[in-house]
């Protein structure tokens, strides 16, 4: 027990301290580290969306999955599994990433944006476990998206590889690519430093099972607090990391890539909250999933991608300016398919007992 706190700590404690790194050697303020904003950045660069300030190839996101494939892969715990509610997941996946990109950032975000100071970023936070408060329920009313099966072994190395073709792409940067020349698809650090970042945060993700929903989960459930021991040592490592270099500024007001208003904040949080509980995870646990070899969650991230696309071509996404009103109607209509997805895997009797999900 003391082992595995020690390593969700060291795992916390690293992002916490690499994600002040990376903004510090060019990353947007508040951002070292975000699934969600990375994810659209990729879908941006890919040409999914035309969003011109956001699109970029982010290595964070190919190292971690790197990371989480070596980590499982030594450590004999990758399994090609999939088969459970695959279009289900992308759906939920879709609109998770709605209300993040109305919020402006996934859990990790939230608490690194309330470690430089960002006020609003607390609001978020509690949407964020109302969210998941809300999906708790459904777990308890014996919600469940089925058994992921096993698959053909080449099946898990799939999403893995496309991270890799992705990075080589970045190197090799062909014209079909989108690169930002402004806004913070064009912030970024060093590719060989981001790379690295990314597959020392996938190996301690992987290894300690780092996820902020399901921490908030397990806590509700079984008052069970090791997963929030991580999310608790990123945001001390990265609150000392900003205070020391200058880019701790407390306040609502004025706040990196983030806007004030607080309803659309809450709700746009506990959208992703309730849809991740229902997913057995948060973005980052999502990620670490597929490159252990479950279809699902690779297909959860095609629908977080997709979602990232959509929500910029049709204008849903929040800006400093605040949220659109395209955006308030998607989040609202996230939050009832989301309840219809809720209740229509649901059994009509409790038999009793709570699946706890890992990411499948």
């Amino acid at each position: 027990m003391y082992k595995q706190r020690l390593l969700i700590i060291s795992a916390g404690g690293i992002l916490g301290l690499l994600a002040v790194i990376l903004v510090l050697m060019g990353n947007p303020a508040n951002m070292g580290y975000c699934i969600a904003c990375f994810l659209r950045d990729i879908s941006g660069g890919l040409g999914l969306h035309r969003a011109a300030p956001v699109q970029y190839i982010r290595p964070e996101i190919i190292g971690l999955v790197l990371g989480a494939f070596i980590a499982s892969q030594a450590t004999r715990e990758f399994r090609a599994i999939g088969g459970s509610s695959s279009f289900t997941r992308f759906t939920l996946g879709f609109f998770a990433m709605m209300g993040m990109l109305v919020f402006l950032g996934c859990p990790v975000r939230a608490v690194l944006r309330l470690a430089g100071g960002d006020l609003n970023a607390g609001v978020g936070l509690i949407g964020l476990v109302a969210g998941v408060a809300v999906g708790v329920w459904f777990l308890k009313s014996g919600f469940s998206l089925g058994r992921a099966v096993p698959q053909q072994k080449s099946n898990g190395y799939l999403f893995t590889a496309f991270m890799a073709v992705l990075f080589s792409l970045l190197l090799a940067k062909p014209a079909f690519l989108f690169f930002s020349e402004q806004g913070p698809g064009s912030m970024h650090a060093p590719v060989w430093l981001a790379l690295a970042a990314g597959l020392a945060v996938g190996v301690l993700a992987q290894r300690s099972r780092l996820c902020m929903v399901g921490g908030i989960r397990d806590f509700i459930i079984m008052r069970d607090g090791y997963l929030l021991y991580g999310f608790l040592t990123i945001f001390i490592v990265a609150l000392l990391g900003n205070l020391a270099v200058g880019a701790f500024h407390i306040g609502f007001v004025g706040q990196p890539v983030a806007h004030t208003d607080g309803l659309w904040n809450f709700l746009g949080m506990a959208l992703a909250g309730w849809a991740a509980v229902l997913l057995g995870g948060c973005p980052l646990r999502q990620l670490v999933a597929a490159a252990e070899g479950n279809t699902d969650c690779a297909v959860t991230i095609m629908g977080l991608m997709v979602g990232a696309a959509v929500s910029h071509n049709f204008g849903l996404a929040a800006s400093a300016d605040g949220v659109p009103l395209p955006g308030q109607v998607a989040v609202v209509l996230g939050m009832l398919v989301v309840f219809a997805i809720g209740m229509i895997n649901r059994p009509a009797v409790v038999t009793g007992g709570v699946s706890v999900g890992k990411g499948s």
